[in-house]
């Protein structure tokens, strides 16, 4: 799964902040080498260290660097892939919210080594939804705020309105909380399931 998490975040800092900015960054880490292969697994702690070198080489907090990554993974050509798995969750945004439990079964499906953190979401009050998402022991943690910017996104993509707060971290547990507002404040983008890329 490191592979494939690292490389997400290589392609963001490279598609966003260009290839330079990466080389200086991996520089800096000192891993010998500059590239990561998705589909290989490398130390749990280079994870970590990357997003925290990525975050002070950006000068910006960690949390809002993962907000931009799961903002990258739905809306940048390079990371069509992930768009697909998540707008097979449902016709609406709603409908994707109410399958996100499926999330994980189905990302393994894709992709046999990745272990997306168990989610869960209930709707709290009407057009109200908590998403909870464990994190504990894992190499996830954060992925919280990575969710808030792929909804956020998502949302975008289904034309919705949406507003979407992490909430903060307890017990290995982080909650986001997301109101909906509308689901067709704008025009969504083009979506078909069968279409490639």
């Amino acid at each position: 799964m490191q592979g494939l998490v690292n490389r997400a975040v290589e392609r963001f800092v490279c598609d966003t902040y260009g290839r330079e900015t990466w080389q200086a960054i991996t520089r800096g880490l000192d891993l010998g080498f500059s590239e990561f292969e998705a589909m290989l697994n490398y130390d749990p702690e280079i994870t970590p260290r990357l997003l925290a070198a990525v975050a002070a080489a950006l000068d910006r907090p960690q949390a809002d660097i993962l907000e931009d990554i799961g903002t990258y993974l739905v809306s940048h050509p390079n990371a069509a892939a992930v768009r697909r798995l998540l707008r097979f969750g449902g016709d609406t945004f709603e409908e994707v919210l109410h399958s996100l439990e499926d999330l994980p079964g189905r990302a393994a499906l894709a992709v046999s080594d990745l272990r997306l953190p168990p989610m869960d979401v209930s709707e709290e009050a009407d057009g109200r939804f908590c998403l909870r998402v464990g994190t504990a022991n894992s190499p996830a943690q954060g992925f919280g705020h990575l969710a808030v910017g792929l909804f956020r996104a998502l949302a975008d993509d289904y034309g919705a309105l949406v507003l979407l707060e992490h909430k903060g971290e307890q017990a290995g547990v982080e909650r986001v909380e997301i109101d909906f507002l509308s689901a067709d404040h704008a025009r969504g983008r083009a979506f078909s399931l069968g279409a490639v890329g």
